[in-house]
C-alpha cells in the first residue's frame, strides 16, 4: 500500500515537471500549454495551444494558486476572436472562437524582412481537418472564465468591456432566431472533441452540454446594467433547453421500454412519439448494454433519428452543469459502476461507445483510417478525460469511483509515457497515432488528483442546480400551441 502512494507521489510530481515545461511564453507572459512535448511523431499541431485541452492545464494552474496564465490566455484568445476569419471566399463569424493558436516566433515584417517579431496565429477551421469551425471552443472560454472568477473572486476581468462582448459574440449566434423547432443547437460533424466524420452530426450530447454549461456561466458574468435583455433571452433559452435535454436525451431501462412500445406516424398535438422514431430502429447492443439500475444522455436525438451511443463527455458535463438532475446524475454513475468492463476495464475512459464497425463504419466514418473499430474517437480510451469523471463523482457524492479509475490509470499512465489515447475494446493497446507526453492527459491527471485531495476544489467547475430551471411536469400536449394551452 505504502509503496502504491510512494509511486503515486511520484508520477503527481514527474505531471507537474512537464506541464511546467509545456508552457508557452508569448511577450514575457506565460499564454498556454502546448498540445504535446512529443514532437518526434512529425504532427503538425503538436505545437498548437488548444482552447479545449487548455482546459484541465487552466485547472491545475488555478487549483495550485497560478492563476496569471490563466488570465494571459483568456485575454489573448479573446483577441484572437477579432481577427478576420473565412475560408475561401466566406467569412465567418465574428461569434467563432479559434480552435487553437500556436506561437510563431521570428515572424517577417512584409517591409523590413531583415526584421522578425513574434505573433499568435490562431485557427478557426481554415487549416482543420475536413474545415470545420469547433462550436465547443466558445463555450469552454466562457466556462473557464468563470472559473477563473470562481477560483480568484476577481470579477474585474469578465466585467471588462471586451469579455462581456466577447460572451455575446459567441452566445449571440447560438440564440439567432432561425429555423429551429428545438432548443437545441444544430451542429456539422467534427464541431467538437471528436473533431473527423464520427456521425455525430445534428444534435450531439456534447455540444447541447456545453452550450447549457456556458449559457448557466454567462448568465453568472454577465453584466445587469448592459445586458440585461441578452440575459432574459439566456434564461428563456435554459428554460427550453432544460426540458428538452431531460425529456428526450435521457435514455433508461423505462425510458428504453417505452420507445420500444412506441407507435409511429402520430400526427397532431397529442403524439407520444414526437420524433417518429422507428423502434425497430434501436439497435440491438442497446438491450444488452442498458442495465436495469442506471441510465445516460444518448448521443443524438433529431427527426426518426435516436443515436443511442454513449458519449463521456457529454454525460460528465451534464452532471457538473446540473443538466442532470440529481438521480439522473446517480443513474449515470450507476450506469459506469454496472458496465464498468466496456466503459473502464483497462485503461479509461471510453470517448464513446460502443464502436462503429463494418458498413456502419463506412457510412458514418467514411473509411476513417484513424477512427477504425475501438480506436482513436471510435471506441478508444481516453486517459485525458478522467478529470471530468473525477470532478462528476465528487459532486454526487461518490469519490470512491474516481479513486478506482484513477488507480486503474496509474498502473500505465507514467510508464507508458502519458499517451494521448489507448485503442482496442478493453482499452489495452497504446493509440496506433497516440502521442506520448499528451499535456491534456498530464494535466487531467493532476486536476483528477488534486480534486481527491480537497473536494472543495470541485467548486470552480461545477454548478449547482438551478431551482428556476426545475421543469414543470408537463404532460405530452406540451407542444400545442400558446394560445390553445391552459396553465391553471
Amino acid at each position: 500500500m505504502e509503496m502504491a502512494e510512494d509511486q503515486s507521489n511520484l508520477m503527481f510530481i514527474e505531471a507537474w515537471e512537464h506541464l511546467r515545461r509545456s508552457i508557452v511564453h508569448y511577450k514575457g507572459q506565460a499564454v498556454g500549454t502546448i498540445a504535446t512535448l512529443d514532437n518526434a511523431t512529425g504532427a503538425v499541431n503538436c505545437d498548437q495551444i488548444f482552447v479545449r485541452d487548455f482546459v484541465p492545464s487552466a485547472l491545475a494552474h488555478l487549483m495550485n494558486g497560478e492563476p496569471e496564465i490563466v488570465k494571459n490566455f483568456l485575454l489573448r484568445t479573446l483577441h484572437l476572436q477579432l481577427s478576420v476569419k473565412g475560408i475561401d471566399r466566406f467569412a465567418v463569424g465574428q461569434g467563432l472562437m479559434s480552435d487553437s493558436f500556436k506561437f510563431l516566433h521570428g515572424f517577417k515584417v512584409l517591409h523590413n524582412p531583415m526584421r522578425g517579431v513574434d505573433n499568435l496565429i490562431p485557427d478557426f477551421g481554415e487549416t482543420a481537418i475536413g474545415r470545420v469551425g469547433r462550436v465547443d471552443s466558445g463555450f469552454w472560454w466562457i466556462i473557464l472564465l468563470h472559473a477563473y472568477t470562481k477560483a480568484t473572486g476577481d470579477y474585474s476581468l469578465s466585467n471588462q468591456p471586451e469579455c462581456q462582448n466577447g460572451m455575446k459574440l459567441t452566445l449571440s449566434v447560438c440564440l439567432a432566431e432561425g429555423f429551429d423547432t428545438f432548443p437545441t443547437l444544430l451542429c456539422a460533424d467534427g464541431c467538437g472533441m471528436a473533431d473527423r466524420r464520427m456521425g455525430v452530426y445534428g444534435y450531439p450530447i456534447e455540444i447541447q452540454a456545453l452550450f447549457f454549461m456556458a449559457l448557466r456561466c454567462a448568465v453568472r458574468l454577465l453584466r445587469q446594467d448592459n445586458g440585461k435583455e441578452f440575459i432574459m433571452k439566456i434564461e428563456k433559452r435554459l428554460q427550453a433547453l432544460t426540458y428538452h435535454m431531460r425529456s428526450y436525451f435521457w435514455l433508461d431501462f423505462q425510458q428504453l421500454n417505452n420507445i420500444y412500445q412506441y407507435k409511429t406516424e402520430e400526427y397532431s398535438h397529442t403524439a407520444v412519439n414526437k420524433f417518429n422514431v422507428i423502434p425497430d430502429s434501436i439497435p440491438e447492443w442497446v438491450f444488452e448494454f442498458m442495465p436495469l439500475r442506471g441510465g445516460y444522455f444518448i448521443a443524438n436525438v433529431s427527426p426518426a433519428r435516436m443515436d443511442f451511443r454513449w458519449f463521456v463527455l457529454g454525460n460528465c458535463v451534464a452532471i457538473l452543469s446540473s443538466l442532470a438532475t440529481h438521480s439522473q446524475s446517480m443513474a449515470i454513475l450507476d450506469l459506469i459502476e454496472e458496465r464498468w468492463g466496456e466503459l473502464v476495464s483497462k485503461m479509461p475512459l471510453k470517448l464513446s461507445y460502443p464502436a462503429l464497425d463494418s458498413q456502419e463504419w463506412s457510412i458514418e466514418t467514411g473509411m476513417d483510417p484513424k477512427n477504425t473499430r475501438w480506436s482513436y474517437h471510435n471506441g478508444g480510451s481516453w486517459p485525458g478525460l478522467v478529470w471530468l469523471l473525477t470532478a462528476a463523482c465528487i459532486k454526487t457524492g461518490r469519490p470512491e469511483i474516481a479513486k478506482k479509475v484513477i488507480e486503474v490509470a496509474e498502473q500505465r499512465l507514467s510508464k507508458d509515457g502519458w499517451q494521448e489515447y489507448y485503442d482496442g475494446k478493453e482499452g489495452c493497446y497504446v493509440g496506433k497515432q497516440s502521442r506520448r507526453l499528451q499535456i491534456r492527459t498530464i494535466a487531467g491527471y493532476l486536476v483528477s488528483k488534486m480534486l481527491l485531495e480537497e473536494p472543495s476544489r470541485l467548486g470552480i467547475i461545477s454548478l449547482e442546480e438551478d431551482k428556476k430551471l426545475k421543469p414543470i411536469t408537463i404532460t405530452r400536449s406540451t407542444t400545442l400551441p400558446t394560445t390553445l394551452r391552459s396553465y391553471s
